[in-house]
């Protein structure tokens, strides 16, 4: 019965990797979350009050966030920095 085995260890084998994918998936949203948190305060003065704390939201909301990520990899920031006093050398 050498195919029952072979059916057995692929079955526990795909067990296994999907219990380890879950445990490794897991925590990303907290570290991703943890992340724009310990970012957010340079965000904020980046682009200003009422439009960081929007961006720090938007960004700590999950799908949200990584959608917003994703399109802004390529077509740059939706809420643009401030407009800065001091001179650019």
């Amino acid at each position: 019965m050498k195919i029952g085995r072979s059916i057995k260890r692929a079955l526990i084998k795909r067990a296994i990797k999907r219990t380890l994918a879950r445990r490794v998936l897991r925590p990303i949203p907290i570290i991703g979350t943890g992340a724009v948190l310990a970012l957010a305060l340079g965000t904020i003065r980046r682009k200003g009050g009422v439009k960081g704390t929007a961006d720090v939201v938007l960004d700590l909301i999950p799908i949200v966030g990584i959608t917003k990520s994703v399109i802004e990899a390529f077509r740059g920031d939706f809420i643009p920095d401030k407009k800065s006093s001091a001179r650019l050398r």
